[in-house]
């Protein structure tokens, strides 16, 4: 896949896995690497300035098998950043369809 197309792509995937439950960084990868191919360093550029942004919170679980693992919830901003964001994609995928017919 295009690195380009999945750059913009990228923040509104993860802001949407996140809609269905708190994940922490591994399993974000993990959900998204099964669509398309991903970098785990790019993933985590995304979730630091998401933190930064405040569209979501971080908090720690322990773990029995090792560090505690720092999982991410989205925000109330965040949802409605996520909306926004897919309303965004959804017209800009229909206009970039209407132009490849």
């Amino acid at each position: 896949m295009n690195a380009q197309f999945k750059k913009g792509a990228l923040e509104l995937c993860v802001l949407s896995q996140l809609l269905t439950s708190d994940q922490y960084g591994y399993e974000l990868t993990e959900a998204i690497s099964k669509e398309m191919s991903l970098a785990a360093g790019t993933l985590y550029l995304i979730l630091k300035r998401l933190k930064d942004e405040n569209y979501v919170e971080t908090y720690l679980i322990e773990s029995s098998g090792g560090p505690a693992r720092k999982y991410y919830h989205i925000t109330d901003l965040g949802r409605e950043y996520q909306k926004k964001q897919k309303e965004e994609w959804l017209t800009f995928v229909e206009k970039v369809e209407r132009l490849l017919k």
